[in-house]
C-alpha cells in the first residue's frame, strides 16, 4: 500500500493526508472547490480548513475525483456523513476491491445510515470497509502530536493491514471489530458536546459537565447497545475518549456552537460564520429518530433536538433534565 487517496478536503481529511504524507505515502487529496485545491497546491497549506500547516511533498491536493482515486490502493472517506452519499455515488472508478476506511463521524438524516452503510450502498460490499475513530482534533493530529485512535473493521486481516500501515510518528492505532459501536460512539458524541458548551455558555460549572459528560455517555451506549455495539466500546477511545476531548476542548466545534447559542446567537448565525461543518446538528435529528425506532429513551439528545429545531432554549432545557423522574444507574433503560 503506496498510493492513498484522501476524498474529502476539510481538516480532518487534509489532517490525515498530512499524517499519511509523513509517513512517505503517495496521497491524492480530494477537495470540492477547485479554487481551494489550486491554493493548496500553491501555497502547500489548507488556508481555509488548516492553516499554518504546511503539506508534505508527496499530497497533491486535486479537484478532480477521478484524478483523486487513479491507482489508490485505499481510499479514506472523509466526507462529511449528510453529504458523503452524493460523493461516494460518483466513486464508480475505483476497482471494487479496493479497501476504504471512513474517517466522518455522523449519521446520515433521510435514511438514518451510518457512514459504513452509506458507502457499501454506493460502492457494493465486495471491498473491505473499516472506520478510524477516536479522539482527534485535526489540528492536533497536522502538528505531530501524540494522538490514540481506534480502526474498527468486520475483517481482521484489514483491521491490522490498517493499524500497521498508518500507525506511525505521533499516532497509534488500536484494532476493534465493533464497527457499528465506533460509529455510534463518534456520532453521537458530537450531539453531546453542543450540550456541554451550552453549559459552558450558561457558566453552569465543572459539576455540570461532568454530570453531563457521564449521563451523555450513559445514552450513548443505550443507543449502541441496541443496534449491536458492544459495552466494552463505549468506554474506550472511540466512547470515552472521544467524548471527553469533544466536549471539554477549546478545539471543538460542537462545543463551542453550543457555548455560542447559550450566549444568544441563533443556529443559523453560527453555522453561518464557520466553514467547517458542527457534524452534532445533523446527528441531533437523526439520533433522535433512530433512538424512537428501536426504542431507547435519550433525554440529552432530545433536549438538543428541542433547542436546535423548536426554539426551546437552553436554560429551559437544563431545567426539564434537572426535573425528570429520579431514577438509578442500575443496568437498564433509564
Amino acid at each position: 500500500m503506496r498510493r492513498i487517496a484522501i476524498v474529502g478536503g476539510g481538516a480532518w481529511g487534509t489532517a490525515l493526508a498530512v499524517h499519511a504524507g509523513r509517513l512517505g505515502y503517495a496521497v491524492r487529496l480530494w477537495v470540492r472547490e477547485a479554487d481551494l485545491a489550486q491554493r493548496m497546491r500553491d501555497g502547500r497549506e489548507n488556508p481555509v480548513f488548516l492553516p499554518g500547516i504546511e503539506l508534505p511533498d508527496s499530497v497533491l491536493p486535486t479537484a478532480g475525483l477521478d484524478e483523486a482515486v487513479e491507482g489508490a490502493e485505499l481510499i479514506v472517506g472523509a466526507v462529511p456523513a449528510q453529504f458523503a452519499r452524493g460523493v461516494y455515488s460518483k466513486l464508480d472508478t475505483v476497482e471494487p476491491r479496493t479497501p476504504m476506511v471512513l474517517a466522518a463521524k455522523g449519521i446520515e438524516e433521510r435514511t438514518l445510515a451510518l457512514p459504513v452503510a452509506a458507502a457499501r450502498d454506493c460502492l457494493g460490499s465486495e471491498r473491505g470497509y473499516a472506520v478510524i475513530s477516536g479522539p482527534s482534533f485535526a489540528a492536533e493530529v497536522a502538528r505531530g502530536l501524540p494522538t490514540a485512535l481506534v480502526v474498527a473493521s468486520e475483517n481482521e486481516a484489514l483491521g491490522r493491514a490498517l493499524q500497521e500501515g498508518l500507525s506511525g510518528g505521533h499516532l497509534r492505532l488500536y484494532t476493534n471489530s465493533d464497527v457499528v459501536g465506533v460509529q455510534i460512539a463518534g456520532a453521537l458524541k458530537n450531539v453531546i458536546a453542543i450540550a456541554a458548551g451550552m453549559l459552558d455558555g450558561l457558566g453552569l460549572g465543572h459539576n455540570t459537565l461532568a454530570a453531563i459528560v457521564t449521563r451523555g455517555l450513559a445514552e450513548i451506549t443505550r443507543l449502541g447497545l441496541a443496534l449491536g455495539g458492544r459495552r466494552s466500546t463505549f468506554s474506550g477511545l472511540a466512547g470515552l475518549g472521544d467524548l471527553i476531548v469533544t466536549c471539554t476542548g477549546g478545539l471543538s466545534r460542537n462545543r463551542s456552537l453550543g457555548q455560542a447559542m447559550a450566549r444568544g446567537d441563533t443556529l443559523a448565525a453560527v453555522v453561518g460564520r464557520s466553514a467547517s461543518i458542527a457534524e452534532g446538528v445533523g446527528t441531533t435529528r437523526s439520533a433522535k429518530e433512530l433512538a424512537a425506532r428501536v426504542g431507547v429513551e435519550m433525554p440529552i439528545v432530545e433536549e438538543m433536538y428541542r433547542i436546535l429545531y423548536e426554539d426551546s432554549s437552553p436554560r429551559e432545557a437544563w431545567g426539564r433534565l434537572m426535573s425528570r423522574p429520579l431514577t438509578s444507574e442500575d443496568e437498564g433503560p433509564r
